[in-house]
């Protein structure tokens, strides 16, 4: 089984920690050329010092001029680009939808769907001229079920899939492929500040709804990023080389959210 990408460029979205740490781990260790970026020089630079030959950018996915500065340093440092990661995302309010504000809504929008719109725009020509690549988008269960007191989240989520798809149908003829990753619950602090927001808007302990969501899995499990990382790595290798406009679930089988 081939999964190599070795020499391979790649672009991974607030890949700074969390889930896009673990992604640029997972790429750096199996050959391949390395960009990040995201909002915390301080960050950036950790993570330079832990994988030699990494290179960054300081930037915001959501704002447009930002994300053009990071494809101008793709340019400049990797020469062109195969893989795009785009891992941005926030988990939004948790409130009743009347209640929730409207710049937390539009925040929610711009982070989770427009920044996937921004790099994939940018993205495309490079990889057209590269001779194709693999554009790997983050999803989340909340792509697929209903979820009540998330809306934003949700909304800006299920986008992600119908995005994807369409992407897949206008750049296969360059040999680019784009694929969904939707996680479950993700072990780290951001599922916590969820859980601990829920509960306070349901009138229940961080307990009780930790509980129900590991009862809505079939394996009663939350995710690793490492296991996102490890799905990203198998799309972009030429494993993945046949597969295109799929969702990839890793959530230990949800059989449905919040009913």
């Amino acid at each position: 089984m081939n999964f190599s990408v070795e020499g391979k460029r790649v672009l991974i979205t607030a890949g700074s920690d969390g889930i896009g740490k673990a992604i640029a781990s997972a790429f750096h260790g199996a050959g391949a050329r390395v960009h990040i970026c995201s909002r915390t020089l301080e960050k950036l630079e950790k993570c330079a010092a832990e994988l030699p030959g990494l290179t960054y950018t300081v930037a915001d996915a959501a704002r447009w001029e930002d994300v053009e500065a990071v494809f101008r340093d793709v340019e400049r440092k990797l020469g062109g680009l195969d893989f795009l990661i785009n891992n941005a995302g926030i988990a939004g309010p948790t409130a009743r939808v009347d209640e929730v504000g409207v710049e937390d809504w539009a925040k929610t929008i711009r982070t989770n769907i427009d920044s996937q719109f921004f790099c994939t725009k940018l993205a495309a020509p490079m990889m057209i001229a590269a001779g194709g690549g693999s554009i790997v988008n983050l999803g989340s269960t909340a792509s697929l079920f209903a979820y009540p007191f998330r809306t934003p989240y949700a909304a800006s989520k299920w986008a992600v899939i119908g995005f994807t798809k369409s992407v897949a149908l206008e750049l296969g003829e360059f040999g680019i492929r784009a694929n969904a990753i939707c996680p479950g619950c993700v072990e780290g602090p951001r599922i916590e500040g969820v859980i601990e927001r829920e509960a306070a808007k349901l009138g229940q302990t961080p307990a009780e709804v930790r509980d129900g969501y590991l009862r809505q899995t079939a394996l009663h499990t939350f995710i690793d990023a490492e296991d996102i990382a490890g799905m990203c790595l198998y799309l972009c290798s030429p494993m993945g080389a046949k597969i295109s406009g799929q969702v990839m679930v890793i959530d230990g089988f949800t059989e449905n959210c919040h009913s």
